[in-house]
């Protein structure tokens, strides 16, 4: 007989399991500056970023398939809600709560393996301070910020590191992407014994900005190596 007991110690087990596959992700981090929304991470070789509409960013960290599978789904929700309503119904919010039931469905779901993927959803506004994040996690939950947030395999090093998001704000596309890549190492190598040589070995810097300003086509701008 499948007891109540029996369910919450299942959830639990899926939930260290998740969490033990998700410990060993790259963190990444987004933060509202004047010139748009600029995310950066470190990757081995699969890209880890995506646009989801013109002016929505997704990132993901996990099981790639997974991250796939997220980003997927949100960029066909995503494309239906701007052929049924219109491209000002496209947001952050309607994307991020409309894939928080399937995940939570798959969460509980004994008989399927669960999502392994944290996801992190932005939103570009007329000004930093209506620019809107929303965190969704592989049970469904979500939580949303301003000004800027971070999703990482190990929550422990969060508040200290989204504390110093908020000295980012005013800063240059250049000097954020420096700030946010000493913020990265803090969280990769939170005690510092790895160092920057070590901890990055092997890795490569993806760095995106979603710009604020309409004027081009495509507000996603992948920067390059020459723009570090």
């Amino acid at each position: 007989m499948f007891t109540p007991y029996d369910w919450q110690e299942g959830i639990g087990n899926r939930a260290q399991y998740i969490e033990g596959k998700l410990a060993q992700g790259s963190p990444v981090l987004a933060v509202s500056l004047e010139a748009g929304i600029l995310v950066i991470t470190y990757r081995r070789q699969v890209r880890k970023i995506f646009e989801i509409y013109d002016r929505i960013i997704y990132a993901g960290i996990g099981q790639q398939s997974d991250v796939e599978a997220i980003r997927m789904a949100a960029l066909e929700f995503a494309s239906k809600e701007a052929f049924n309503r219109s491209d000002e119904d496209v947001n952050v919010q309607r994307v991020a709560t409309a894939l928080s039931a399937p995940l939570k469905k798959a969460f509980s779901d004994f008989s399927s393996s669960p999502v392994v993927a944290r996801s992190l959803f932005g939103e570009v506004g007329p000004t930093p301070g209506e620019d809107l994040y929303y965190i969704l996690d592989y049970d469904g939950d979500y939580s949303t910020s301003r000004n800027g947030a971070i999703i990482c395999g190990t929550r422990a090093e969060i508040e200290p590191a989204l504390q110093k998001l908020a000295t980012i704000e005013n800063m240059s596309v250049e000097e954020a992407r420096e700030a946010l890549a000493a913020i990265w190492l803090s969280l990769a190598d939170p005690d510092g014994e790895k160092g920057e040589a070590e901890t990055t070995r092997n890795l490569t810097q993806e760095a995106v900005l979603l710009e604020r300003s309409d004027a081009r086509d495509n507000r996603f701008r992948l920067l390059t190596p020459e723009e570090f």
